[in-house]
């Protein structure tokens, strides 16, 4: 089974490295699809329409261009997977995770035990919450070859 898989969620540490490393070593046949992950190049995508003094706007132009992105790219996935990280709130995270559920696209949610009451809408709808990487890349090898 062929699949296009969205990264979605923090950009503090190097998960997405891990999972794709993970998938490639095992030679599954996935593309994967992310959002932009250096915080200036996201926070500074909406210039291209105009600098703004006022950070709100300024906010609001980024988000609409980056959600330009995610959006196609969420569309485009068979399956997202979505890692809420310790160090900041992820709130466009949860964001995806509703958007894919909207969808009816399945999702793999990444998070430690102590998120489990604050993402429990998230967990209740997710096709799979893992505690890390290799339970993902685990999951990745069965859907791919049944193993």
């Amino acid at each position: 089974m062929d699949l296009t898989v969205y990264l979605s969620g923090e950009i503090h540490s190097d998960w997405r490295e891990a999972i794709i490393k993970g998938v490639e070593e095992a030679g599954l046949p996935i593309d994967f699809l992310t959002p932009v992950v250096t915080h200036e190049a996201s926070d500074n995508a909406g210039d291209v329409l105009g600098e703004e003094e006022n950070p709100f706007w300024k906010d609001h132009k980024s988000a609409k261009v980056n959600g330009i992105r995610i959006k196609t790219s969420i569309e485009q996935s068979d399956l997202v997977i979505i890692k809420f990280g310790e160090k900041y709130r992820q709130w466009n995270t949860a964001f995806d995770a509703g958007y894919a559920a909207a969808l009816n696209t399945p999702y793999i949610v990444i998070h430690p035990d102590e998120f489990t009451h604050a993402l429990k809408e998230v967990d209740a709808r997710a096709a799979a919450v893992a505690k890390d990487e290799s339970q993902v890349i685990t999951i990745l090898k069965y859907l791919c070859t049944q193993k």
